[in-house]
């Protein structure tokens, strides 16, 4: 990356009216994403035939960002600790959420589309705003303990709404009541809930150099591998072929017990249901485990079905188990930055239906997003490619990026299109 970041600006913004000031009560599923920090974001834009002199305004999106901070609060505030109970909690205070504004000479959309998410990629555009006169990449930086994917994209969309339609946008109020997943009292967890839930990452330092790549899946490689996955999801035929493919391009022993895990959104799970804009961490992690040898050789729709029926089997008391399970255990996790998993765990995160190109602050929808960082080996994230066409739609293709050691990571992508 041989180009200088001029940072143009640098501001709180706060909300445009007083923020309500008290100590937000933070869930059990929230607090186990204490320690993750923030996960950074980059959307790309191109001015098209947007005038360049209006063309992401500086002075715009300030204010639409002001407006959006009244309903999203808690984005305002800063991490404090609860006197009585010495619970982590989000002081609202309406400080404001940081603001910056920077330059980079000769640097185009499609240059920064070729980069992978990155330590270096982080550094230079998040938290920041990269203005030229006709393209812009936005960088974000949510805290984990605030929000999961979710809710971050619903402060996007009402972010951008406000940016487009000034007063008149039609927008949909958080809900902020946290204790609609406070834990039961006693907390209990059903014996069988442990079969599924997974209750604590293992990070260590890794063995050897990782590395990070993208891999492009088409539109008719999904569709075939669905189909070959008896028209299942296109989460679990994916996650299917990856987790076979990194089985057998790890090499394990036949009897090894490997084990993929994936987070679920319980929203729609509990009954009744959690408010649909839920603002808030409503996720919590599945798994399935399985000896390497069997899922090497196993056909990719049995290794589907067993992920689908996993996710089948999040019902009421499974969500409420995990819920008393992370309100008693120690919630501290504490993963290093370069920290990763055992080479028998991967954990697959998927942002399949969520809005993440619905993000247009009046200059058209992103041509690109994506993470900005992934240094976490064993990692793996499962995103729609570019949401920008002629006729409005994506173009149905998948972008899966992995991060995993360096010496297998070639063989993985030979192994999964050659199974596409």
């Amino acid at each position: 990356m041989d180009f200088e970041v001029q940072v143009v600006e640098s501001s709180f913004v706060t909300p445009t009216e007083p923020a309500p000031r008290k100590g937000l009560w933070l869930s059990s599923l929230d607090l186990v994403q204490a320690n993750k920090g923030h996960t950074p974001t980059i959307y790309l834009y191109s001015s098209k035939d947007v005038a360049a002199a209006d063309f992401f305004n500086v002075a715009r999106l300030k204010k639409a960002m002001a407006k959006a901070l009244v309903a999203f609060y808690p984005l305002a505030g800063r991490l404090g600790v609860n006197d009585d109970d010495d619970r982590m909690e989000i002081s609202c205070n309406g400080e404001g959420a940081l603001f910056v504004v920077a330059h980079a000479d000769d640097l185009s959309v499609d240059d920064v589309k070729q980069f992978k998410p990155s330590p270096e990629l982080r550094r230079l555009f998040v938290p920041r705003d990269f203005l030229e006169v006709w393209r812009v990449a936005l960088g974000t930086a949510l805290h984990h303990v605030a929000i999961d994917a979710s809710s971050a994209f619903h402060f996007f969309q009402t972010w951008s709404a406000f940016s487009k339609h000034g007063d008149h946008a039609a927008v949909e109020l958080p809900c902020h009541d946290r204790t609609l997943l406070r834990a039961r009292s006693p907390p209990t967890v059903h014996p069988d809930a442990l079969l599924t839930l997974h209750p604590k990452l293992i990070f260590s330092d890794p063995d050897g150099p990782l590395a990070f790549e993208v891999f492009t899946i088409s539109r008719d490689q999904v569709a075939s591998l669905k189909h070959l996955c008896g028209g299942t999801s296109t989460f679990c035929a994916l996650s299917a072929l990856i987790w076979q493919c990194t089985c057998v391009a790890r090499r394990f022993p036949p009897d090894s017990e490997v084990r993929i895990v994936f987070p679920a959104d319980l929203r729609r799970r509990m009954r009744p249901p959690l408010p649909s804009h839920y603002f808030g961490n409503a996720v919590f992690r599945l798994c399935v485990t399985s000896a390497a040898g069997e899922i090497g050789t196993a056909a990719l729709g049995s290794i589907a079905a067993r992920i689908k029926g996993t996710v089948e089997r999040m019902d009421e008391e499974l969500v409420r188990s995990a819920i008393d399970y992370f309100e008693m255990a120690e919630m501290d996790e504490r993963p290093t930055l370069r920290g990763t998993l055992p080479q028998t765990d991967l954990h697959i995160t998927s942002w399949f239906g969520r809005p993440q190109y619905d993000a247009d602050f009046g200059w058209g929808k992103p041509q690109f997003m994506s993470r900005a960082e992934s240094v976490r080996g064993g990692y793996v994230y499962l995103m729609n490619d570019e949401g920008t066409m002629d006729d409005g739609g994506g173009s149905g293709d998948v972008r899966v990026l992995v991060c995993m050691e360096a010496v297998n990571i070639k063989e993985l992508g030979r192994l999964l299109y050659a199974k596409l």
